[in-house]
């Protein structure tokens, strides 16, 4: 009976070894496959890839062309001043400044922004910021054509309260 028990008792002890050895092995694997998991480059599915619209970029106002009163007066933005637009999938924000920093009569700096929507050709910014502050709050409807490389935005701008109630024609150009 002796015999049997130590017999038992070793076979026993061989188990847990082995069942040691196993539990081992187990962690040493699971821990090596975490490591490569972490490693590995993480690719998306081609169709949750979200596309920017052909609007978002940075783009360079060329001419503005506004009607009012019967009277057209187009200017040329690129003589004496710059005039960026930067979209991106929610926003939008301008900056107008002259070229010659400030030292001249011609001196101009202006800037804006705030939220956008675009549904197919209708473009509406929304404008949160202005450095021209009446202008704050109100929303601008255009619409908007792209070709390659060039975005021409025309809509009427009216702010009652500032009596300004006129059409609105601008060409730009995307920044490469």
């Amino acid at each position: 009976m002796l015999f049997q028990f130590l017999r038992s008792n070793h076979r026993m002890r061989n188990l847990v070894r082995i069942q040691n050895n196993y539990m081992k092995v187990n962690i040493v694997f699971i821990g090596i496959t975490a490591a490569l998991l972490s490693c590995m480059e993480k690719t998306e599915d081609d169709s949750s890839k979200k596309t920017s619209a052909p609007i978002v970029g940075t783009w360079k106002l060329i001419t503005g062309t506004l009607i009012e009163k019967g009277d057209t007066v187009v200017t040329e933005y690129t003589r004496n001043a710059s005039f960026l637009k930067i979209i991106n999938d929610t926003h939008f924000a301008f900056i107008h400044h002259d070229l010659h920093k400030g030292k001249d009569s011609a001196a101009v700096f202006s800037s804006g922004g705030g939220s956008y929507s675009l549904k197919d050709s209708l473009y509406t910014e929304h404008l949160e910021y202005c450095s021209a502050r009446e202008w704050e709050g109100h929303d601008f409807t255009f619409t908007i054509d792209i070709k390659n490389d060039t975005l021409i935005q025309s809509g009427v701008e009216k702010i009652e309260s500032e009596g300004i109630n006129r059409v609105n024609i601008e060409k730009y150009v995307r920044v490469k």
